[in-house]
């Protein structure tokens, strides 16, 4: 198997990344999974992939902390961010940080693959529809969030909230509109 179609999956849920795996195993590609932040690191040194797909969220840790030492190893990474959480402030984020492109959860293989393969990030002009209130709250915490690299306990006190309310709204799926 070529070098070239090296593919690191970094994803704390170990049947998420053991499906996309298999599932990318099969369009070619020599998969190899981690499942936290250091040992993320350790891999990515050991293995050398040239594909890099990245979970936000890493357990206790967050994906983008290490997008950056991850491009240090290898300034050609092409990481692709995959998020249940998706919001513009993460979005924007990890694409000023070197993530090459960034897919909201749920995904399949082929739309990863395509993803991987395009190579270039395509910027979407966002559409002129109003966000929900719900919504917009939403994108004030996760940017009061990177604004803090992730620090919960920061940005709670940046946003004059409890550490714990914010912590409830975190664990809540947000809203689409």
């Amino acid at each position: 198997m070529a070098d070239a179609q090296k593919l690191l999956i970094i994803d704390d849920d170990p049947v998420f990344s053991t499906a996309l795996a298999r599932a990318l195993s099969n369009r070619g590609y020599q998969v190899e999974t981690v499942h936290d932040v250091d040992g993320a690191l350790r891999q990515c040194e050991q293995f050398l992939p040239v594909f890099v797909v990245l979970d936000l969220r890493l357990g206790e840790g967050s994906g983008l902390q290490i997008i950056e030492p991850m491009l240090a190893l290898n300034p050609t990474l092409h990481i692709l961010m995959l998020t249940g959480f998706a919001s513009i402030a993460t979005a924007v984020h990890a694409i000023k940080l070197g993530a090459a492109d960034y897919l909201a959860k749920p995904v399949d293989a082929q739309m990863v693959d395509q993803a991987l393969q395009q190579k270039t990030v395509i910027f979407r002009e966002p559409e002129a529809e109003v966000m929900s209130v719900e919504r917009l709250e939403w994108e004030h915490i996760q940017r009061a969030l990177a604004d803090h690299d992730g620090n919960v306990s920061a940005a709670a006190r940046a946003l004059k909230m409890h550490r714990r309310t914010l912590q409830r709204k975190l664990a809540k799926r947000p809203r689409r509109q």
